[in-house]
């Protein structure tokens, strides 16, 4: 599933009048990051309700929650091969399907483990998603637009979240403040999940509607197909037939991604794909997932009741897409490493200022508390660490993952990080509970170290790919 771009000429030639049409298609392919965000936050409201509702314990839930993560491993693991046999536009379309069906089920189950299997199939739809669509965007972007264009995938996931949020708050409050309050017959939590159907109908409208990426239907030789989309994409005024010319010289000089083209350098993989698999993990090991899965409960457990707790979360939702509005802004002129380094730097302060808070707890089940000025720096440093990483790592790894890898290892490349990400993601998401009821002070001390320990990382294996053409990276 390689994603070649264009030549710099024909970057710079797309007319005005067709980057609206680019910037349409762009959001639509994105709407599987909104898929992604609102799974990931939705399930953060239900979580009280599923406890309550099954009787499981921190463990239990932790895999719950987990479950969609190893669904979202396979997925994104597949999802390359599928894109490359059946185009783009089909696979986002399944995608969709899976997510709506997940929906579905995860409204209805008869048993903890029965959600989660329809969770793990919604995972799956994720880690499609997750990988099509940077995929789908380098390969109609114009490469002067190309980093923020590219970051509509992350800014697709914070809206997916803030919505699921205020979705939660409603329905709670709803349901009399209690998600496990009963409206039309079903609990709350169970219209949380169930509501999910309704983005996934949406992404599978617009994934109907957008034009299927040039290069695919150049490789499978539907040549006029792909002077139209050229067409449309990139203005009146280009030549097609050499357009088409150069991406069939570099389709014939690519192969079929295969794993084994990973392999090679002194730690079996390419130096390169370890950085993407780094990059990848550190952006979960610093637990913003924590943040969007568990926050309701988190809230909960230092005294602040159900309802409160659903409403601070959305709000720290909107600060997630604040602080992605000013990295789209400044991610193709300051550049991709300046602020991944300055996110780091935010996020290990804030990270440590939560867990010097936090082991100020006392208390215990539903009398937990904090004193005034702990807890007044736990709320804080919770929705700063929250801005300091939208407004770097949440749109720079998503950025860097659709650009950093050479052409000839690109499709298999993203696969392995993107299937990076969501093992880390599932290893912070399904430990939590246990830690932070082992000791929720040192948890976030661990977070923190981590974000540190990205610092050394971007500063010495990341190198910037700001206003670097794809076919040039190697």
């Amino acid at each position: 599933m390689s994603v070649t771009q264009k030549p710099s000429g024909a970057a710079e030639a797309t007319a005005p009048g067709r980057l609206g049409f680019v910037v349409f298609i762009t959001a639509a392919a994105a709407l599987g990051g909104f898929l992604f965000g609102y799974d990931s936050s939705v399930i953060n409201g239900a979580v009280s309700g599923i406890q309550g509702k099954f009787g499981v314990g921190s463990g239990e839930t932790g895999l719950i929650v987990s479950s969609a993560l190893l669904g979202s491993a396979v997925g994104a693991a597949l999802a390359g091969r599928f894109a490359d046999r059946y185009g783009r536009i089909k696979v986002m379309k399944a995608g969709a399907l899976l997510f709506a069906v997940s929906a579905v089920g995860s409204m209805l189950p008869f048993s903890p483990w029965d959600l989660a299997l329809w969770r793990v199939l919604g995972g799956a739809a994720i880690g499609i998603a997750s990988v099509i669509a940077p995929t789908y965007i380098a390969e109609v972007a114009p490469t002067k637009y190309r980093g923020r264009l590219a970051s509509f995938q992350q800014a697709a996931i914070v809206l997916g979240i803030a919505i699921s949020q205020l979705v939660n708050w409603v329905l709670a409050d709803a349901a009399g403040g209690d998600t496990r309050g009963h409206l039309l017959g079903l609990e709350a939590w169970q219209w949380m999940l169930g509501i999910c159907v309704v983005p996934a109908v949406v992404y599978f409208v617009l994934s109907s509607v957008i034009p299927e990426s040039p290069r695919y239907l150049i490789q499978a030789e539907r040549l006029d197909e792909a002077r139209k989309v050229l067409t449309e994409v990139e203005g009146d005024g280009i030549d097609t037939d050499a357009r088409i010319a150069e991406i069939q010289s570099l389709i014939a000089s690519d192969h079929r991604p295969r794993f084994r083209d990973l392999l090679g350098g002194r730690f079996g993989l390419l130096p390169i794909v370890w950085v993407g698999i780094g990059l990848s993990v550190f952006q979960q090991l610093v637990g913003i997932n924590v943040i969007f899965y568990y926050s309701s409960i988190l809230w909960q457990s230092v005294g602040i009741d159900q309802s409160n707790s659903l409403l601070i979360s959305f709000i720290g939702s909107v600060i997630n897409i604040l602080g992605t509005v000013i990295a789209i802004l400044l991610v193709d002129r300051v550049g991709r490493k300046p602020l991944a380094l300055i996110g780091s730097a935010g996020m290990a302060v804030t990270l440590a200022a939560a867990g010097w808070a936090f082991s100020s707890a006392t208390g215990s089940g539903d009398n937990v508390s904090l004193p005034d000025l702990q807890g007044t720096v736990a709320l804080i440093s919770a929705n700063a660490f929250v801005l300091f990483f939208a407004m770097s790592w949440g749109v720079v790894v998503w950025v860097m993952l659709g650009e950093m890898f050479p052409n000839r290892v690109r499709a298999a490349a993203l696969s392995v990080a993107a299937s990076a990400q969501w093992i880390a993601n599932w290893v912070i998401t399904v430990s939590f509970p246990s830690l932070s009821r082992w000791n929720l002070s040192a948890t976030y001390l661990v977070y923190a170290a981590f974000a540190a320990l990205s610092i050394v990382f971007v500063a010495k294996f990341m190198k910037e790919t700001k206003g670097v053409r794809l076919e040039d990276m190697g």
